[in-house]
């Protein structure tokens, strides 16, 4: 069932049993496409020069955010998807179905704080439609989202007082981002099956990779 998504509707536990409905949702844009059978070559992994090659993960995580039930409170996510970790472990989340960015502290795990959007669905500067990713601009101490829903990257100040955002690139089916350290950013597009990189305050941004069709070439992306 590639491309199906669900949502949790509720839950029952009796003794040790515990059941979970789950709805089926139509997402505003296309999720993943069938695997096809083919062998696919080695993947090179590339990891952090901070973590040796021969760690090992502890196999029981622990909750630091969302996990009970329901949609919108504090408490609460609904299909998150990307998120960013700041050098003092505060984690903020693209909070998918609730159209907002919330924000949470290692010390209070408890309830996060909405830092951008949760006004609604909607294409209003002091609203997000189903953001998909963000990340903190250290520099200007910024939000940067990938606001999806509304084809749109926006920039809000990280104060607390902040009641809405402004674009910064807009006509753009964006899914992820990134930015390296020279404060360049990276945006997938999902429709175009391409990256840009662009610097702040540029529009057009220039082509870094994909591009050339949604195919599985070695000059394309998928």
């Amino acid at each position: 069932m590639a491309g199906t998504q669900f949502k949790v509707m509720g839950c029952l536990t009796q003794g040790d049993l515990h059941i979970i409905q789950l709805g089926e949702t139509i997402p505003p844009f296309p999720l993943l496409q069938p695997v096809s059978n083919a062998v696919s070559p080695p993947i090179k992994s590339i990891l952090s020069s901070n973590i040796p090659a021969n760690s090992t993960w502890v196999q029981n995580g622990v909750t630091i955010a969302g996990g009970n039930w329901g949609e919108g409170a504090t408490n609460q996510l609904s299909l998150p998807y990307g998120l960013f970790v700041d050098d003092d472990q505060t984690v903020v989340i693209a909070d998918w179905e609730n159209h907002r960015i919330t924000q949470w502290k290692k010390d209070d795990i408890t309830n996060g704080q909405v830092v951008a959007g949760g006004k609604g669905n909607g294409n209003g500067l002091l609203q997000l439609k189903y953001p998909t990713d963000v990340l903190i601009d250290k520099e200007t101490d910024s939000l940067i989202i990938c606001d999806g829903g509304n084809r749109r990257v926006v920039r809000w100040s990280h104060r607390s007082d902040t009641t809405q955002g402004e674009i910064l690139i807009d006509n753009i089916d964006c899914f992820g981002l990134a930015m390296d350290e020279q404060r360049y950013l990276y945006v997938t597009d999902y429709v175009k099956h391409e990256v840009r990189r662009y610097q702040l305050g540029d529009k057009n941004g220039t082509l870094v990779a994909g591009g050339n069709g949604e195919g599985n070439g070695l000059n394309q992306l998928n």
